[in-house]
């Protein structure tokens, strides 16, 4: 496929070959990959080839990084893939499971084109049923997609007192609510891990949801020691609430938190809210990315409350003949029962079983 680049110095159109290849192991190859994530101005964190060590060594899934390039090497586009295969849910690939961004990047049309069709060939090869693209910018494709996720950011000052001295009343209350209960917050790595998991591991399961082994966020911390921070709320020596913390550029992302819903009266959500955007703001990042919402949802207006403003994702979907758009998610009407029956398990039951089930949910 022809890629044209115009030569700003001899204004002469260059024509190349690209190609797509799987991305080498080699720390060249790494680091080719990473110097284009790098460069892009609409990569995500979870574009950069750690993550790839971190989903096969968590979770032993298969992971297919292609690339688009000349035949000199010069990248034009990359597709990080992760193959999810199952008796019960099929098998699709992803860009990227388990994590809120991901999808292809590409520096023209032509580019992206050929990682489609790339992307398109490596599914079959697998027999894949779908591939699911988590974009947070929309794309030109003839590829199916939603918009039914949203992204919540918050623009944060130069200080953590202004940006309180920004919020409603109500809202400064219930952040010092926690700390006149006695509760406390910091923020650290690995140390932190077990406190997490602690707190993480019963809110999932009272959400009826199976939960990731803590080996997932141990090797997320020990790949990304620089980017990876946990957030512990504790009462007097028990945790009660905790968020999981990923920087990347000038943006800081929660992609879990939780807290011990024993304790709501005391507020220990608010806290972590709290001192999680306090921490952000000491370390000089501009925006703190709440998560993804269903717009309206509970946890939409949570976020909103805060000051945040959607930012709309984009899902693109391609379908083997015949397939219909995917639906594994808890809203799925199928799921209810299996919800409720998961609610009702005893903890360490549920922490034995969950992480056999949800490696292979998205």
């Amino acid at each position: 496929m022809p890629l044209i680049a115009r030569n700003r110095r001899s204004n002469l159109l260059i024509m190349s070959t690209l190609r797509t290849s799987d991305l080498g192991r080699t720390d060249a190859d790494v680091l080719a990959w990473d110097s284009y994530v790098q460069s892009s101005p609409i990569s995500s964190g979870y574009h950069l080839s750690g993550w790839r060590r971190v989903i096969e060594d968590a979770f032993g899934h298969g992971t297919y990084y292609l690339v688009a390039h000349e035949a000199n090497g010069t990248i034009h586009g990359i597709a990080p893939l992760v193959l999810l295969a199952s008796r019960g849910f099929g098998r699709f690939l992803v860009s990227l499971p388990f994590v809120n961004y991901g999808g292809f990047l590409a520096t023209s049309p032509d580019a992206y084109r050929a990682l489609e069709s790339a992307a398109i060939e490596k599914a079959r090869e697998l027999d894949a049923a779908h591939i699911e693209l988590r974009h947070e910018w929309p794309r030109e494709t003839s590829w199916a997609s939603t918009e039914r996720k949203v992204s919540m950011r918050l623009s944060l000052p130069g200080s953590f007192d202004m940006l309180m001295k920004g919020f409603p009343s109500k809202l400064r209350s219930q952040v010092r609510r926690a700390q006149k209960e006695g509760m406390t917050a910091r923020v650290s790595g690995s140390e932190c891990l077990d406190e997490f998991y602690t707190v993480f591991s019963r809110c999932m399961r009272d959400l009826g949801t199976p939960v990731y082994a803590k080996e997932f966020f141990a090797k997320i911390l020990e790949v990304f020691p620089k980017e990876a921070r946990i957030c512990v709320v504790s009462h007097g020596s028990v945790p009660v609430a905790a968020g999981f913390l990923y920087g990347f550029r000038s943006s800081l992302e929660i992609p879990w938190a939780s807290s011990d819903k024993r304790y709501n009266k005391l507020a220990p959500n608010m806290m972590l809210y709290g001192a999680v955007l306090e921490y952000a703001c000491q370390q000089g990042f501009h925006v703190f990315d709440f998560g993804r919402s269903s717009p309206d949802s509970g946890t939409y207006r949570f976020k909103e409350q805060w000051g945040a403003q959607p930012h709309q994702l984009y899902w693109y979907y391609w379908m083997g003949q015949g397939r219909e758009m995917p639906q594994l998610n808890p809203q799925n009407p199928k799921y209810a029962l299996a919800i409720r029956v998961w609610q009702k398990l005893p903890l360490i039951i549920a922490n034995l079983l969950g992480p056999h089930i949800v490696k292979h949910l998205p």
